[in-house]
């Protein structure tokens, strides 16, 4: 997770007195290179095991760690790719921006902030995550989803502080 906050984005309405900027990203220590000695490292040992048995007669053992080296390749991909995930909340004097980005691929949504409600959401089960949204005019805007539960309730109150409740909107400064 990363929390940067800044006042000030380039290109933000003059109208709008130092907007206040949150951006978070997932937790992924795994680089890309290390994910590589990892999968090269299992798949050698993996195969080194399952070539002593296939020639001890145990030959059904060699298909299974093919089987096993192509799923933990998939779960490598996945969590590789979860790295490039990035959320950015921009706060300004009218409005609250949500950007949401996987990848290359992004999704902005825009709240009037005097109208805007964040919540926290109970989960339905102790085994789920709760979830974080904020919402205004029937629409929603999940922020967090790869947080920690007490990460999540750290951001939910910082952006009650700056969002405020409905018809509320405290200053920014």
């Amino acid at each position: 997770m990363l929390f940067t906050t800044s006042s000030g984005v380039e290109g933000a309405d003059p109208v709008d007195a130092a907007p206040q900027c949150i951006e978070i990203a997932p937790n992924c220590s795994l680089s890309v290179k290390g994910a590589l000695w990892f999968f090269a490292g299992t798949c050698f040992g993996s195969f080194s095991v399952a070539g002593m048995m296939a020639v001890l007669g145990y030959w059904p053992v060699f298909p299974f760690a093919g089987l096993e080296m192509v799923l933990l390749a998939w779960a490598l991909k996945v969590s590789l790719a979860r790295r490039l995930h990035r959320q950015t909340i921009t706060i300004y004097d009218r409005d609250v921006l949500v950007e949401s980005c996987k990848g290359s691929e992004c999704v902005r949504v825009v709240f009037p902030r005097h109208w805007a409600q964040v919540k926290l959401r109970r989960p339905a089960s102790r085994l789920y995550p709760s979830r974080l949204v904020i919402e205004s005019h029937g629409r929603q805007c999940e922020v967090g989803d790869f947080l920690t539960e007490e990460e999540r309730r750290g951001l939910a109150a910082r952006l009650n502080r700056l969002i405020g409740r409905i018809n509320e909107s405290p200053t920014l400064a």
